[in-house]
């Protein structure tokens, strides 16, 4: 497995969770998406995780997955859901026609783009003043114990471990910059919102196994080492509350306006 492959982690992505409907809610409201006709673009789907999210919320478009096993996974999963039509692509080349799309979003992904073609990708297909939002979904790791102790074990069982994608790590702490460097975007907006999720023992463990940096940075025997710690560390839970906060940074695009 390479750093940024999913091919083998498909499926169990389901097991991970979705986003924060409260922020979704408020930046569907701030994008003027209730209007008839509004397209969104889910750019770097995955198997649909906020793509289930937007269509919870009657929203419609494009679901865009570069990865041949996600994007099957999430077409699969969306066999009965024909609010979103599934296409391969990537975010510097979605393949969805110019000035076809209203919104487009990325979650837990824009970090694996070349964020200078990515944002001239998506200007080109967004519709005059259309509206680019990138969110992640981040454990909220500060008040609560046992997640804050599976972290710190992990960093002991791989000391050098780096991760690549969290919405409260350092890759998000010029992103307000990157998402105007280009001049195609403006007027950025900063939404956050902390929601749980409840999970069995096996689901936690099947959103473990999901995690693709941990995973080729620890190699195979190190990866096990984690989760027969993380295994231990539930042991006697039924159920597990995992944290979260979603963190979304919109901007409008100057296309028009």
């Amino acid at each position: 497995m390479k750093l940024g492959d999913f091919s083998k982690l498909a499926k169990d992505y389901v097991n991970r969770t979705g986003y924060s409907l409260r922020v979704l809610k408020a930046l569907t409201s701030y994008v003027g998406a209730s209007r008839n006709g509004f397209v969104v673009a889910d750019v770097g789907a995955g198997t649909g995780k906020l793509t289930e999210n937007l269509a919870e919320i009657k929203l419609a478009g494009f679901a865009v997955e570069p990865n041949d096993s996600m994007r099957m996974e999430g077409i699969r999963l969306f066999e009965n859901n024909s609010a979103f039509e599934w296409r391969k692509g990537t975010a510097e080349e979605t393949g969805l026609i110019e000035s076809s799309v209203d919104w487009v979003l990325m979650a837990s992904s824009f970090h694996w783009t070349n964020a200078e073609l990515a944002l001239k990708e998506f200007y080109r297909i967004l519709t005059p003043g259309g509206f680019f939002t990138a969110l992640w979904n981040p454990r909220d790791l500060e008040n609560n114990p046992l997640h804050k102790q599976i972290e710190s074990k992990i960093h002991e069982i791989v000391p050098t471990l780096e991760r690549k994608s969290s919405g409260s790590s350092k890759y998000t702490k010029h992103i307000d910059m990157t998402l105007v460097s280009t001049g195609h975007f403006k007027d950025i907006i900063f939404m956050e919102a902390p929601h749980e999720v409840v999970m069995t023992k096996e689901r936690y463990i099947g959103a473990w196994r999901s995690v693709n940096d941990i995973q080729t940075q620890a190699g195979e025997e190190k990866f096990s080492e984690i989760l027969q710690m993380i295994e231990d560390e539930i042991a006697d839970m039924v159920n597990i509350v995992v944290p979260y906060k979603t963190r979304a940074w919109t901007v409008q695009s100057q296309k028009g306006v």
